[in-house]
């Protein structure tokens, strides 16, 4: 039984509690990492992408829309 929760507790890290904080660390770093650590990332993705494609559709992290001032004053 112990052998058996064992299991279960890093098949859910690896699919969903480490492939959450690399969600996290991508979104935080993504735009300014150096590329020494962009190939990081992309290592990270890569080890962990059947956690990452669970957790996908559940997570949006699209760019921020842009708020382009001027444009409401102008009409």
């Amino acid at each position: 039984m112990v052998i058996a929760l064992l299991y279960l507790v890093l098949a859910g890290a690896f699919l969903v509690v480490i492939p959450a904080i690399v969600y996290f660390y991508l979104q935080a770093r993504w735009y300014v990492a150096s590329s020494f650590e962009r190939g990081f990332m992309y290592f990270l993705v890569f080890f962990f992408f059947p956690g990452l494609l669970l957790l996908a559709p559940f997570l949006n992290f699209r760019p921020k829309r842009r708020s382009i001032e001027g444009a409401n004053a102008a009409g």
